[in-house]
């Protein structure tokens, strides 16, 4: 027997709470931006610049946590650990230190001293303001130029009226996801910004989805007015919609589990990606497509019968 955590016979008039939808979307943002503007990210070694360690421990398999709380007891800021190759390696992240060359060197001192004789420094790197803000721009521009892509893709796709709507939807899951880390105060990285683009890539392709319906619909639907087919369009795949969600929710949360503290971050912000990016998809971009003059195809017209909700 087949599972199914939605109906697909359902008759929801989506488009009835566009307008609610759209105040608490505008709502969002606003928060989000003014989140960010007030309290700012919390930018990792990545950006801000630090010290990279690269140690093996060899008495065995690497106690991290262990090793997390000594390190977090020299007050050097922010430190990030994560295992690095086999079990017994660890990366070390340290955040830049007050001072000169000589500050940064005396931290590395003061962390191979901490680590002890159980443990052998294999790599030590610095990474500069200059780097880090390097890497910061970089950032920025790759999720400009994946946004303006798939705004391209869309355009090309189908019609402008589907670019515009899907680019504003992801934009709203870009600033609402930036908003989520000002408010948190988690780490934000260059995981960060792959969490970004990953929320991008899935939100887009719920909305292509939902948006290859309303095309198909508007053909075969003449005698049909532009909010029904959009709701039609809704209905039809929100089965596919809320099982997709679902199970990426599932391999998501197990890696908030055991994925430790390293990955912790970055599984919240994409399980918060998921969960906007599907509501964006069904109520942002069609409710913004809804707004929108569309065109209908001259295909032969192969169905006339009112949809279910106006009949029940």
């Amino acid at each position: 027997m087949r599972l199914k955590l939605v109906s697909s016979n359902t008759s929801i008039n989506f488009l009835k709470f566009h307008r609610l939808a759209f105040i608490f979307s505008s709502l969002l943002v606003a928060a989000s931006i003014g989140l960010f503007a007030l309290i700012g990210l919390n930018l990792g070694i990545d950006f801000k610049g630090g010290i990279l360690i690269e140690a093996r421990d060899k008495t065995g398999p690497a106690n991290i946590a262990g090793l997390r709380g000594d390190l977090e007891q020299l007050g050097l800021g922010d430190i990030s650990l994560q295992g690095f190759g086999t079990e017994t390696d660890v990366l070390i992240r340290i955040q830049r230190q007050d001072g000169d060359e000589n500050a940064q060197i005396a931290a590395i001192q003061l962390i191979g001293k901490t680590l002890g004789s159980d443990f052998d420094i294999r790599r030590t790197e610095f990474v500069g303001p200059t780097v880090g803000a390097e890497l910061a721009e970089k950032g920025m521009l790759a999720v400009v130029c994946a946004l303006f892509a798939i705004m391209v893709y869309i355009w090309f796709r189908f019609e402008w009226q589907f670019s515009i709507a899907a680019i504003l939807a992801l934009t709203h899951d870009v600033l609402t996801t930036v908003g989520l880390f000002a408010l948190t105060s988690f780490e934000f990285n260059l995981a960060t910004v792959a969490a970004i683009l990953t929320i991008a890539g899935y939100s887009i392709n719920d909305t292509v989805v939902v948006f290859d319906r309303v095309r198909e619909n508007l053909r075969r639907y003449k005698s049909y007015s532009i909010v029904d087919i959009l709701n039609k369009s809704l209905n039809e795949t929100l089965s596919r919609t809320v099982m997709t969600s679902v199970t990426t929710l599932l391999a998501l949360g197990a890696i908030v589990i055991f994925g430790g503290a390293v990955l912790r971050d970055f599984a919240i912000a994409m399980i918060w990606g998921v969960l906007i990016g599907t509501y964006s998809s069904v109520f942002v971009a069609v409710g913004l497509l809804s707004r929108f003059d569309l065109k209908r195809n001259d295909d032969e017209d192969h169905g006339v019968e009112k949809p279910e909700y106006e009949r029940s």
